[in-house]
């Protein structure tokens, strides 16, 4: 009787140091799963490849580039497909896709793949290049898609994941590679630059980015999309790698191009402020008996238009424009290229007339 009573004595402490054993590893393993690692693993199903043929054409270039050489010794045009790779994701259930246009711009051929190594050969909706968005669609239903956050409402300093296919390494293991980082950044303004983008807005990351991620996902820490990653800055003209500054398009952004290229195929641009201007010189500031010279005087104003309804005058003088100082034509031509203002966006004028400052603003109404 002893013996047996030792035997289940020896049996139960077993049985509990096993015990013991199995909820320590189930805690280690539960100290695993972080905020980052459900983050990924939420929206990684909707993480896509893309893949790009471009047809592009080059000339075989002569030895001298003079028009009557090249009269007499001309020289053939070809043709060659150019690869070329980058990220996007699944917005809705039905298969629509958001990426960069600069990844898919002029391409003959797109190619996505999702995570688990399905390819689909995706329909060109429309893309805009001024905001570089693009929408695709996949053929098919109830895919995989990521949910969208409200990127007005972001925190310096709360933590992100940039999501996609850097350096074609999708390709290897059919899921999106991942690297983490904060916010370092938000309302970054870049303008318009030389390939005729404009950049306004921006989420600044130390997330690492490189060349591929564009078009894919900048995550929060709930898996929700809070931005499409886009470029980066590099340390030098021969290095193309990650030093910790990468920009994504606020999604808040993004989903309102997207929708409008879902609905018409792109995006309207036209608009409409009801004014003639003239940009002021010398001798008209001393014909008006101005007491600056640098500014845009309104020569007409349009009955009816927005401008007309919000009260601006033939001969107001437009001082700033949206906060920004005008001194000519060009610069309102400008602030309105740089900001990407369009039809319902506001505008906001301070004007000079008659030795007083006013205040008036007005939306721009379709043209």
């Amino acid at each position: 009787m002893n013996r047996f009573s030792t035997i289940i004595g020896i049996l139960t402490m077993l049985a509990v140091v096993a015990g013991g054993v199995v909820s320590a590893d189930q805690n280690l393993n539960d100290s695993r799963q972080t905020a980052i690692t459900r983050a990924i693993e939420r929206v990684s199903p909707a993480v896509a490849s893309i893949n790009v043929v471009q047809i592009k054409e080059y000339s075989a270039s002569p030895l001298f580039r003079d028009p009557v050489w090249q009269y007499f010794f001309p020289y053939d045009t070809y043709r060659q497909k150019v690869s070329s790779s980058g990220s996007g994701v699944v917005i809705s259930p039905d298969g629509y896709v958001i990426t960069n246009h600069h990844v898919v711009n002029n391409a003959a051929e797109i190619k996505v793949t999702l995570p688990g190594g399905q390819q689909y050969d995706a329909e060109f909706i429309g893309s805009d290049r001024v905001s570089d968005l693009a929408l695709l669609k996949l053929e098919g239903r109830n895919f995989p898609y990521a949910h969208l956050a409200d990127s007005d409402e972001l925190l310096i300093g709360e933590w992100v994941i940039a999501l996609g296919n850097p350096f074609g390494l999708f390709d290897y293991s059919k899921q999106p590679t991942a690297t983490a980082g904060i916010i370092s950044a938000l309302h970054m303004d870049f303008g318009k630059i030389e390939s005729g983008q404009v950049y306004q807005d921006m989420i600044q990351t130390d997330a690492a980015i490189n060349v591929g991620n564009s078009g894919g996902p900048l995550v929060n820490s709930m898996g929700e999309v809070i931005g499409i990653n886009t470029f980066i800055y590099t340390g030098n003209s021969y290095s193309q790698g990650s030093v910790g500054i990468g920009f994504a398009i606020p999604i808040n952004r993004a989903r309102a191009i997207a929708e409008e290229i879902k609905i018409s195929g792109r995006v309207d641009r036209s608009f409409s402020t009801g004014l003639e201007i003239q940009s002021l010189d010398n001798k008209i500031a001393r014909y008006l008996g101005l007491p600056f010279s640098e500014g845009v005087m309104i020569t007409d104003v349009e009955r009816g238009s927005a401008a007309d309804d919000a009260g601006l005058k033939i001969g107001d003088i437009i001082i700033t424009l949206n906060g920004f100082k005008v001194t000519d034509s060009d610069d309102v031509l400008q602030i309105f290229e740089d900001n990407e203002l369009r039809a319902g966006d506001k505008v906001k004028m301070q004007v000079f007339r008659e030795g007083e400052n006013y205040n008036i603003s007005f939306r721009l109404r379709k043209s």
